[in-house]
């Protein structure tokens, strides 16, 4: 039957596709990148509504040439850039040994932050003492950059005799309250509502610790995303929320959850929120913003949502391969480059660090990493053991166990 003059074709439907898949030349042209120094610094107190460029923009200090610049600039001294060095490096030197650790068996899951290291590195060291995260599963960071011991969070991701959380999470899920580091949950995006919540919960009791949430850009297509905002932007509690646009999910590029939006950042302004972007490969950028709304927060200003620009270098997980969905090389190709490579370039360019420093310093670390896994492994790994007693499984659940489970020890012999 012929169509009729006027009459609509059948439907069809749109399906975002990420610019290169895997054998073509990656393509970042599309990707616009403002000149460091270029985005404006607006007072702590600043109403939101005065700021929504800043939501499709991008904050930057470090520029090519590795001069921190603009207004965002100067929040940080030599000793503390050495320092957030250093920390991006242990990430790295630790990453790679666990990611091995997996290779070979000794345990059963691992997840890198392999080129987003100046995300959680940076903005842990913009929080106080008391303060929580709410983070997700590559945000080790926080804990590295917080002074947690290596070899603790060793322990856990062998599971082994010393396993702080006792075989209870999965490997990288580590939970520490007395670092700032709440337990992490694999059902993504809850975090965002739990910190929301944890603020609150500070507000109401007259206290002064703020909260952290942590989300993947693909996480902000789940409903709690959206429900946190609500009660953000409703009861303004001291709560910062942060968005790590990696560009890719486990298999989807950032595009299928961003939808129509131009950025995830914008999504805050319709809640009335300060809504930021800043470049996630910039310590210095990093630092700044989380400084600027955790003052904001602490100074009971409310919340801020912030989109941190970055690359997943790595592989999702050990269990992903990104060479059967994105170019093999693309992410030497990422125009915002290395985090530890341009903090490096920096201090070169003051005169404060130097090529034949940081490789001594590398060796250092590496060197620090294989001795605390020679100590965690004397406490046992995934399969050869020791681990915890079966029989904690059943302990610090309930304050009085139900019967049900006192029966099913007992007939367990546990």
């Amino acid at each position: 039957m012929s169509k009729k003059k006027g009459q609509p074709g059948p439907l069809s439907l749109y399906v975002p596709e990420p610019e290169c898949r895997p054998g073509d030349h990656p393509d970042f042209s599309e990707m616009l990148i403002p000149k460091a120094g270029e985005a404006r610094k607006p007072p702590v107190d600043v109403d939101p509504m005065e700021i929504p460029d800043l939501a499709y923009s991008v904050i930057r200090v470090l520029n090519k040439k590795g001069e921190a610049v603009g207004p965002w600039a100067g929040e940080l001294d030599d000793d503390q850039l050495i320092e957030g060095l250093r920390h991006m490096m242990t990430l790295r030197a630790f990453d790679a040994r666990m990611q091995m650790a997996q290779r070979q068996g000794k345990t059963s899951f691992y997840m890198q932050a392999l080129g987003e290291e100046a995300v959680a590195c940076a903005f842990r060291k913009a929080m106080q003492p008391g303060d929580m995260n709410f983070p997700t599963y590559r945000q080790q960071g926080l804990l590295i950059a917080g002074g947690y011991p290596i070899e603790t969070m060793m322990n856990q991701i062998y599971s082994n005799e010393r396993d702080p959380v006792k075989g209870r999470q999965l490997p990288v899920m580590y939970a520490s309250q007395e670092h700032g580091y709440f337990t992490i949950s694999g059902n993504l995006a809850t975090q965002f509502i739990q910190a929301v919540g944890w603020a609150m919960g500070s507000a109401i009791k007259g206290d002064t610790k703020i909260a952290a949430g942590w989300i993947g850009e693909g996480s902000t297509a789940e409903n709690d995303f959206h429900s946190a905002l609500v009660f953000a932007s409703t009861y303004k509690p001291p709560v910062v929320l942060n968005v790590v646009n990696n560009q890719w999910a486990i298999s989807t590029f950032q595009g299928i959850a961003r939808g129509n939006a131009a950025t995830f950042a914008s999504r805050g302004l319709g809640f009335g929120l300060p809504s930021l972007r800043v470049d996630g490969n910039d310590y210095l950028a990093v630092f700044a913003v989380a400084k600027w709304a955790i003052e904001r927060a602490r100074k009971n200003l409310g919340p801020t949502l912030i989109e941190f620009v970055t690359y997943r270098a790595g592989a999702h997980s050990t269990s992903d391969d990104p060479t059967g969905y994105r170019p093999k090389d693309e992410s030497s190709t990422w125009p915002l480059g290395d985090p530890i490579d341009r903090l490096k370039l920096h201090l070169i360019l003051k005169d404060k660090w130097s090529e034949e420093r940081h490789a001594q310093a590398k060796a250092q670390i590496e060197s620090e990493i294989l001795q605390a896994q020679k100590e965690a492994e004397q406490h046992g790994t995934l399969h050869n053991g020791p681990h915890v007693p079966a029989g904690t499984m059943f302990e610090d659940v309930y304050k009085e166990p139900p019967i049900h489970l006192i029966r099913q020890r007992q007939e367990a012999g546990i």
